[in-house]
């Protein structure tokens, strides 16, 4: 393990507060999954990403890649299901095999939800090429609305779900002084052949591929809001030789919950990196 120190940038108040004894019982963290889509871009490998609107309760105007917190519905045992068994899922996740489940339904609905890329097709080799019909943006409508789960969707639609196509890179939990906190598990997948991802979400003001170095610079400038495992994410991604090579790479996926901690009298994030 190694430490690494992070600005506190936009958390500055709360986090100095926090060290100065002005604490709240911490939340207990919500189990989520977040994806970074990853494709191979004329600058080397490109990641999708969406800038939080600043409405947002958490983590408003910040850097994020599609993700969100599990749904229970995320757990259907009749989720259509190709690749790597949930079982197999949990020793990956280093969690129980409900749990496992959920993670990679919601990773893969969180993509479909935000960006309009399916991780799915009609057997355990294809996935759907072509989203353009609109009958999908009316699938996407109805999974926001919780009209339906992702299990009836791919049923109803004859799919199935592709964890293969998932590859795990890491888990790292809110530190307790936030007042929302979330217990993520990242994930990595290729862009499917075909598909097309979109800005067709409300949580976001911008929504596009991200080339890692410009995103770092505009982020050392003050000009994007990252929180530490999206800065460790992204420069994760800009020193991948491929997009298939890094989504080949599963990484562990023990927890890391950064601390703050006072350094020459500037508070920092410190996180332990494996």
């Amino acid at each position: 393990m190694s430490e690494r120190d992070f600005a506190i940038g936009t958390l500055g108040e709360r986090a100095t507060g926090w060290l100065a004894g002005r604490r709240e019982t911490p939340a207990l963290p919500r189990y989520a999954a977040t994806v970074m889509l990853v494709r191979d871009g004329a600058s080397g490998v490109e990641v999708f990403m969406l800038r939080r609107v600043a409405t947002m309760v958490f983590a408003p105007r910040m850097w994020v890649f599609p993700g969100g917190g599990i749904d229970p519905r995320d757990d259907e045992r009749d989720l259509p299901w190709a690749g790597p068994s949930p079982t197999e899922w949990a020793d990956r996740l280093g969690c129980d095999e409900g749990l496992a489940r959920s993670l990679v339904c919601a990773a893969v609905r969180e993509v479909f939800e935000e960006c309009g890329v399916l991780l799915a097709g009609p057997s355990a080799t294809t996935f759907v090429a072509d989203l353009r019909d609109p009958e999908w943006d009316r699938e996407r409508a109805a999974l926001l609305a919780h009209e339906q789960s992702f299990s009836e969707l791919l049923v109803r639609r004859g799919l199935v779900l592709r964890s293969d196509l998932l590859s795990v890179r890491g888990r790292w939990v809110t530190p307790p002084f936030e007042s929302r906190r979330y217990d993520t598990w990242f994930f990595a997948a290729l862009l499917p052949d075909g598909q097309i991802p979109d800005d067709d979400t409300t949580e976001a003001d911008v929504a596009d591929w991200t080339v890692p170095s410009e995103l770092l610079e505009a982020y050392a400038s003050g000009e994007a809001l990252l929180l530490p495992p999206t800065i460790v994410s992204v420069e994760a991604v800009g020193a991948a030789d491929s997009a298939e090579t890094f989504v080949a790479e599963s990484r562990p996926a023990a927890p890391i919950e950064p601390r703050l901690v006072e350094v020459d009298g500037i508070v920092v994030i410190r996180a332990d990196l494996p």
